[in-house]
């Protein structure tokens, strides 16, 4: 394990095999000499067969240059392929059976596997590939675009050669002597952790370039889907103990931490809507995966754990303030965390495909031990094979396709469920009717709009506070200034307060429209309650019908019918299932379809050779004819018995009726969630308007004070200057602005 430049995306690459010195050119003459005909004498191939063994020497030569090893495992990747159509390696006789390819586990580099089996050579070459691919991207400097660009690239392009070797070479490689790393399991997983990768190098991009934080949450979705994809496989026969731990622990916390940075990103999108219950509910989220991972992970590396330690920090530290705004000011309901819908992800790394790279059609090795001719002939079988697969493929898919439109016509085996289980309700709509009965169901409007006019009414009663206290100044003011006349200097309250009165006048018109608006929604609520008591149902199966049997077909026996068509339907399946075997013979057959050997023996015209390789075809297409013509005669069994079935239980009836049933919950739901909004809306309103009104009372209550001070500062001006007025006057004047 290495680290990039920054310690809060600590990435991995993949050890490559080591092997063993081996001698290729001794067999490979003793072979040619023995196979092929004096014009393709070995000493004209001397130049190919050098030119093989030495990429075969260089082939576990470490060295720092990644560009020059992958194009030295490709291009030895490719030699391969050509041996492989023109030198058999096994031990039968006529083969070349004394070369043992060695090679050890790139996670155990103690234990080690021989085969005389070139799929061997080209699953470890592989592998090597796709591990230095991975060496080039986590060598890449990250710091800046280009390198994050480059980055990515080599992941991709590393996953893209592990889905090669799992889907091309692994099976031909496995074996009681085979190493672990190069099976189908061990390439599936590794193809899953650099797409992890690759998808992590996107998602420090959109981070960089600041992007929505919407979109940052659906690409850290989906990294996180990869390294939960690549765990899974670590955890499971046969890897489950094969891999060291740290490299386990790697990849679980890498998965942890990026499911929470998509909480934490969605949190980030849905503060800025202010829906602050659903960010309370994905911090949370968010604080509960990092808390467990670091319990389950503690052998974690150092700047890996100290990223998650990081995250979690940003991530409770929102999560604290976003409670204190909610107990402050909105005062919603937090959702439950199981309530909350799934996280989109958004897929921006795919395997790089490297046929194009590893094709070896064009290659000039040992030309020359291949006639032209033979070249063309196996050409032109090769298409003629892929007619005949192409051919009885889609006569099975067709069939499998006429199966499943034909049930889904006979609504099976849906009805067949439905025996027994009482109502069903689509697991969609159940989800959305336990969500609103979670939050208190129809009820909870009530009391929701209960404490709604509680607000408005207090809103009211502090806004009516506010304008008495204006009046009463202005009263007061009025009355002093009748008493003094001109002397009284001070600007009237009517010229001060125009701006308060406006917004105090401002804050009344809209009470005045929320109180419409709130005798909308109570009376909508008030007229819609019979529409929505279906939501109170507990369990909501008990609003929809059951399928019971009809007392019309009393004489038919059940179980003959049920009986035979579950019976009929399992027959069906296994017909499915022998199509798919079908189908993965005709694959095999092609994969081992090689004439090039008896082309090359003989001397043309082909066409009776072609026909008789291929014959070998003639019995699977006798079996895929076979296989159609009983899924005929078993629907049409089907159908038959699921006529008499849709009789006997009013299944049509059934459907209306539980049509009619799904169509009153949604509209339900519909209701209430409209309602709902609504009253939320009028909550959200009138806390905020709560908070604008209370800041006003404020204003004039400092007001009103500045100007009783100021009063009583002119009064005792005007007393020093008019010491002939009687002094119980002033006194008397004085009390009106202690009142």
């Amino acid at each position: 394990m290495a680290a990039p430049q920054s310690s809060s995306n600590v990435m991995i690459a993949i050890p490559v095999k080591r092997t063993t010195a081996l001698d290729l050119i001794k067999p490979l003459k003793q072979y040619i000499a023995q196979h092929f005909s004096e014009r393709d004498a070995p000493d004209k191939e001397e130049e190919d067969l050098k030119a093989v063994q030495q990429m075969r020497n260089e082939v576990d030569k470490a060295t720092e240059a990644y560009e020059m090893r992958r194009d030295l495992l490709q291009r030895y990747f490719r030699a391969l392929s050509v041996i492989e159509l023109k030198f058999p390696f096994s031990n039968e006789k006529n083969h070349i059976n004394n070369v043992y390819f060695t090679w050890y586990d790139a996670f155990k580099q103690g234990r080690k596997a021989s085969q005389q089996n070139i799929h061997f050579e080209k699953a470890a070459i592989a592998f090597n590939l796709g591990a230095v691919q991975s060496q080039l991207g986590l060598s890449a400097d990250r710091t800046s675009t280009t390198g994050i660009k480059q980055a990515c690239n080599s992941f991709q392009a590393a996953a893209g050669v592990f889905a090669f070797l799992r889907d091309n070479i692994s099976i031909k490689a496995a074996g009681s002597n085979s190493t672990l790393d190069i099976s189908v399991e061990s390439a599936g997983m590794l193809e899953r952790l650099m797409l992890a990768q690759a998808q992590e190098c996107f998602f420090e991009k959109v981070v960089n370039d600041e992007r929505p934080a919407s979109l940052c949450s659906k690409v850290a979705k989906q990294v996180g889907i990869f390294y939960e994809e690549a765990y899974g496989a670590l955890v499971l026969p046969p890897l489950i103990h094969h891999l060291d731990r740290p490299f386990v622990v790697h990849v679980q916390l890498k998965a942890a931490q990026y499911h929470a940075e998509a909480c934490y990103q969605a949190a980030l999108d849905l503060h800025e809507k202010e829906e602050i219950g659903q960010e309370i509910a994905r911090l949370m989220a968010a604080s509960t995966i990092l808390s467990e991972a670091k319990k389950s992970s503690r052998a974690g590396a150092g700047p890996l754990m100290d990223a998650v330690v990081k995250l979690e920090v940003n991530v409770n530290r929102n999560l604290d303030r976003a409670k204190r705004e909610n107990d402050r000011l909105y005062l919603i309901r937090v959702p439950t965390v199981d309530s909350l819908p799934p996280l989109p992800a958004a897929v921006l790394a795919y395997s790089t495909p490297v046929f194009e790279v590893l094709d070896a059609s064009t290659e000039t090795l040992f030309s020359g031990l291949v006639p032209e001719s033979c070249k063309s002939a196996l050409s032109t079988y090769l298409e003629m094979v892929d007619d005949v697969i192409r051919r009885q493929a889609g006569r099975l898919q067709q069939a499998s396709e006429l199966t499943r439109s034909k049930l889904q016509v006979m609504d099976l085996p849906d009805s067949l469920v439905a025996i027994g289980r009482g109502a069903m309700v689509p697991g969609e709509l159940r989800d959305k009717v336990e969500a609103v009965q979670s939050g208190g169901g129809p009820s909870h409007l009530a009391a929701e709009m209960t404490h709604l006019q509680s607000l408005r009414r207090a809103n009211g009663q502090l806004l009516a506070e506010t304008q008495e206290l204006l009046e009463k100044e202005s009263s007061e003011d009025s009355e002093i200034r009748a008493q003094f006349g001109a002397r009284w200097t001070r600007p009237q309250s009517s010229t001060l307060t125009r701006n308060l009165h406006n917004r105090a006048t401002e804050y009344a018109t809209k009470l005045k429209q929320a109180a419409d608006s709130d005798t909308q929604i109570e009376r909508t609520l008030h007229n819609n309650m019979s529409v929505m008591e279906i939501l109170d149902t507990r369990p909501i199966e008990k609003a929809f019908p059951s399928l019971r049997r009809s007392h019309l077909f009393a004489d038919l026996n059940e179980d003959d019918i049920v009986g035979g068509l579950r019976q009929k339907l399992n027959e069906l399946e296994q017909l499915g299932s022998q199509r798919a075997g079908l189908e993965d013979r005709l694959k095999d057959m092609k994969l081992k379809d090689n004439i090039l050997l008896k082309l090359m023996s003989t001397s043309g015209p082909y066409d009776d050779l072609f026909q008789k390789e291929l014959g070998k075809y003639d019995t699977i297409s006798v079996e895929v004819g076979s296989n159609i013509e009983a899924q005929e005669q078993l629907l049409q069994q089907i159908r038959t018995l699921n006529d008499t079935f849709c009789s006997m239980f009013g299944w049509e009836e059934y459907k209306g009726a539980q049509d009619k049933s799904h169509k009153q919950v949604e509209a339900a739901i519909s209701k209430f969630r409209e309602i709902q909004g609504k009253i939320n809306e009028g909550l959200k309103f009138y806390t905020s308007v709560q908070a604008a009104i209370t800041n006003l009372k404020q204003q004039c209550s400092d007001y009103v004070m500045t100007r009783k001070i100021q009063s009583r500062d002119m009064i005792e001006d005007l007393q020093r200057k008019s010491t002939g007025m009687p002094s119980n006057f002033f006194s008397a004047l004085g009390g009106i602005f202690r009142h």
